[in-house]
């Protein structure tokens, strides 16, 4: 794994900053300047994800894309990030195309993927979820060429008063940072021959390369902004 994101390994752990650290339990993002924090692991079995794909929680984003009885879209989710949406768009019947540009998240969405593929409930992870190591920005023509859908949900700042947001988000940010090139990723979106083009937004933000959207899904602390042909 490390030669396929291009990861330097080390046999100690560092004394400052982000690292990867692999154990029997899996790949796990850790910060050394607070080892006490619990790190970020990609788990499609428990968690956030499992509660999901058991429970539901997903009306919002299924309405977005466009899911129906009879129509399970295929979708290209061009910021995977940690995978979360696309695994419970892909638990929803969808065939879905993760792509993601930093080697770390790359490598710990493969190690969650791997270990999803072995649990007995979820057969349908290794023809349904699939891995794509890339800039969306640069491959977007080639990878949404056959898709129905592009989901993106870039990287915002939160606001100031949202000082307590999760740590596990506060790591996630830390590594990957703001995505101040996704008014870009819209427009290249928008040029491919997808049916939609659905953006996930705080509730608080601005569309992305201020372009009003054809239609907008409110929820609590989101809205998703519909982008039609």
């Amino acid at each position: 794994m490390a030669g396929q994101f291009a990861l330097e390994v080390v046999r100690s752990r560092p004394r400052n900053g982000l690292y990867l650290e692999y154990n029997s339990e899996g790949l796990t993002l850790m910060y050394a300047d607070e080892p006490k924090l619990k790190g970020v692991q990609v788990d499609f079995v428990h968690g956030r994800s499992g509660y999901r794909r058991k429970h539901g929680g997903a009306e919002a984003v299924t309405k977005a894309l466009g899911i129906k009885k009879g129509f399970r879209p295929r979708v290209l989710d061009a910021t995977a990030g940690l995978g979360r949406d696309a695994f419970v768009i892909a638990s929803l019947g969808c065939s879905v195309t993760m792509v993601e540009r930093c080697a770390p998240v790359a490598a710990l969405l493969s190690d969650g993927l791997e270990r999803a593929r072995l649990n007995a409930d979820l057969g349908w992870v290794g023809e349904r979820l699939h891995l794509i190591y890339a800039s969306s920005l640069e491959t977007l023509a080639d990878v949404a060429s056959d898709v129905d859908a592009v989901y993106l949900d870039p990287m915002y700042p939160h606001k100031k008063k949202s000082a307590q947001v999760k740590k596990e988000m506060r790591l996630f940010q830390l590594l990957v940072g703001d995505d101040l090139d996704a008014d870009g990723l819209l427009a290249a979106a928008r040029a491919t021959h997808a049916k939609r083009i659905v953006v996930k937004r705080p509730d608080y933000a601005e569309p992305l390369n201020h372009e009003k959207p054809q239609a907008e899904l409110k929820t609590k602390n989101h809205r998703f902004d519909i982008y039609l042909p």
